[in-house]
């Protein structure tokens, strides 16, 4: 099993040590030293007021944060939590993913999702309507750019020809692609253009709210997992190769007093099982010394004890 974090950026206001460039670098480093495997960054460039007082949080720029912390390690995976491809053109998002995989040695992870938010999408000029179309669109002109040269393009929403975009990332063929999302349209888009499938556990409230099917229990994920299967089959993928990430639902809080290592530490057994090959590690994000405590804390109690 590996591990992977979301910079624990989870309020508004957030913890401004957690904001800052020494926050940023020491969570990096304190991650990579407790044995963690990635960190992300979440992408919320224009969220609402509403949203915010709802129960939102702040965050920093994804790619710019990734780029600052791989400056400050040598060998911690950087994966987004996740990119909202929809907001960006896909020949930017290319390009910035490209230099990250690039400048870090080949330590980049595209993860990308759909998006749920109206007033951030109007804010950005991007009609919430088409923003499955696209999210297909810009799929494939990542993957055809980063992998080739004199790349032309036609689509509804999209319109490029003979475009050549150098330096190209290291890794090969081109940095991974996982796929945000519990619906049965996510996993098609894993068996059609993904190396991994990155749902999130939500009961129906937060399902509801974030547009997405429910999914909290190690049963309903595997019935996921069982789905992507026949997928990847009928796409002719193999899907041994790709990677699934969830959440630990077990085990409670990490860096609070209800967690307990072995609970945890079975709950990944069932994790195992049901074929996820990365968790998704929950931090605490009141102050820069609590998130550091949980990661010392999670390295010792748990990827100590693998």
């Amino acid at each position: 099993m590996r591990f992977a974090f979301t910079y624990p950026i989870i309020t508004h206001p957030c913890d401004p040590e957690l904001a800052s460039p020494h926050g940023v670098a020491a969570v990096a480093r304190a991650a990579e030293a407790a044995g963690f495997d990635a960190m992300g960054f979440t992408d919320h460039p224009a969220p609402t007021q509403r949203w915010l007082d709802a129960g939102g949080h702040d965050s920093l720029d994804p790619f710019v944060a990734m780029g600052f912390a791989a400056a400050h390690t040598r060998i911690l995976r950087f994966i987004p939590n996740v990119v909202v491809l929809p907001y960006r053109n896909p020949f930017v998002v290319a390009k910035a993913g490209a230099t990250l995989d690039l400048l870090s040695g080949g330590r980049f992870t595209l993860a990308v999702g759909v998006g749920y938010l109206k007033g951030e999408f109007a804010a950005l000029g991007v009609d919430f309507d088409e923003r499955t179309g696209l999210v297909e669109e810009s799929l494939e002109v990542i993957r055809a750019i980063w992998t080739g040269d004199d790349v032309s393009f036609e689509g509804s929403n999209f319109h490029a020809r003979g475009i050549t975009a150098h330096p190209r990332p290291v890794s090969l063929p081109h940095p991974p692609i996982w796929i945000g999302g519990n619906t049965g349209k996510a996993r098609r888009r894993v068996a059609a253009h993904g190396d991994g499938w990155a749902p999130f556990a939500a009961p129906a409230a937060l399902a509801g709210t974030a547009r997405t099917a429910a999914m909290d229990t190690v049963e309903a994920l595997a019935a996921g997992v069982e789905d992507l299967k026949r997928r990847c089959e009928e796409a002719g993928r193999d899907f041994a190769g790709i990677d699934i990430c969830f959440s630990n639902l077990v085990g409670g809080r990490v860096g609070y007093d209800d967690f307990k290592p072995d609970a945890y530490l079975d709950g990944l057994g069932r994790l195992a099982d049901a074929g996820v090959t990365w968790t998704q590690v929950a931090l605490p994000g009141d102050s820069l010394a609590h998130a550091i405590e949980a990661i010392e804390q999670f390295g010792e109690s748990v990827i100590g004890q693998q």
